[in-house]
């Protein structure tokens, strides 16, 4: 691949922010979501301060929570499997839709999903709030399903999680499970598992189930206990909660957030092929630092606004058309749009509703995941 070595960029930005130069490619000209740098596949990092510590990750975001800053990224919007991370994306989606107290019986299907699990079996046992601590802290496949079931079932589940990504304007995430498991077309990207991250903090019942470190949870005789998977729970001052994820395909990923004081960073990192813990820390230790003293390499922008009912009788291009054309079959991870998919879109919706979805999308690149 080569030596990579640093180069400026914009005359705007050359005296705060270097680029991890990478080999020329053609690329289209939609500009990313976030800014322009975070289009870049090495490392964008401000200049001024020291740079942040070295990761294997191949993809990473350090972002504050509060001002949305982008303090520095690699490969912001590789596409890449998300593994578990994922599972941030379902409780953000379910938390506000289902009765926590409403009581569960999983079916057989939910509690034979392969992959991690919390050990569900086929008894009215558990609460939705069992259920929501069973994903965020145990990681449970099983959970995730019997979550989907209890939401009217796996389809209307998956099209309600893709729904909030576009909403979030994370349009890295195609989203083929509630749990993770890797599945063709499924993808995300450290920028989007940032945005979902920084929304979910924003909900309360969100942030306690990430920031529990163990929970009793049902049995057909008792009570046993359960722990996070969150190993900084433990060990790193001020964190809030996150979520990891691995599958031997994705490798090890994590999304999560620490604070102190009255500031809030944001870590999100993708596929890393050993133990990533310590190289978060340093990452959240470096963002804390950073945070007020650099220009920002991007921002994580905000939600899109709700958009007002059409009259059915409008012969214009509806929200429901923009949502399916939204919603067509995604590209296969870490590969951006095709041409072919943006001229979909294009066909689909009118003039200046067209171009502001095309206006939000990152740039299109070609890569291979291995």
């Amino acid at each position: 691949m080569g030596t990579k070595h640093l180069v400026p960029v914009t005359a705007l930005l050359a005296s705060a922010v270097l680029v991890s130069a990478q080999p020329a490619q053609a690329r289209a000209t939609v500009p990313p979501v976030g800014g322009e740098l975070l289009g870049e596949r090495g490392l964008v990092a401000p200049t001024g301060v020291k740079p942040p510590p070295k990761s294997k990750a191949r993809s990473y975001v350090v972002a504050d929570a509060e001002t949305g800053q982008v303090l520095a990224a690699k490969d912001a919007h590789g596409r890449f499997l998300p593994a578990s991370t994922l599972k941030s994306l379902t409780a953000l989606t379910l938390i506000p839709q289902l009765d926590r107290d409403k009581r569960v019986k999983p079916s057989r299907e939910a509690c034979n999903q392969e992959g991690s699990a919390v050990g569900l079996v086929p008894k009215p046992l558990y609460r939705v709030h069992d259920l929501f601590r069973a994903l965020m802290l145990s990681s449970g496949n099983d959970a995730a399903m019997a979550l989907a079931e209890t939401n009217g079932g796996l389809a209307p589940t998956l099209e309600q999680m893709n729904a909030t990504a576009r909403k979030l304007q994370a349009y890295d995430t195609v989203a083929k499970t509630p749990s993770g498991l890797d599945k063709p077309g499924q993808s995300s990207s450290a920028y989007d598992l940032a945005l979902i991250t920084r929304a979910g903090l924003k909900n309360a019942e969100f942030r306690r189930y990430v920031a529990t470190k163990t929970a009793k949870f049902p049995a057909p005789k008792g009570y046993y206990e359960i722990s996070n998977h969150n190993k900084l729970l433990w060990k790193y001052q001020g964190m809030v909660g996150g979520k990891n994820g691995w599958t031997s395909k994705a490798h090890g990923s994590f999304a999560g957030a620490a604070r102190r004081g009255n500031h809030t960073i944001i870590v999100a990192i993708m596929r890393h092929e050993g133990g990533f813990w310590d190289e978060v820390a340093g990452l959240l230790d470096w963002g804390f630092a950073a945070r007020g003293r650099v220009t920002p390499v991007g921002r994580l922008v905000d939600p899109l606004p709700d958009r007002p009912a059409q009259p059915a009788t409008t012969p214009q291009a509806t929200p429901a058309a923009a949502d399916a054309a939204a919603s067509a079959p995604g590209p296969t991870p870490d590969r951006g749009p095709g041409l072919a998919t943006l001229g979909l879109i294009g066909a689909g919706l009118l003039g200046g509703t067209a171009w502001l979805v095309l206006g939000l999308r990152r740039r299109t690149r070609t890569r291979t995941t291995s």
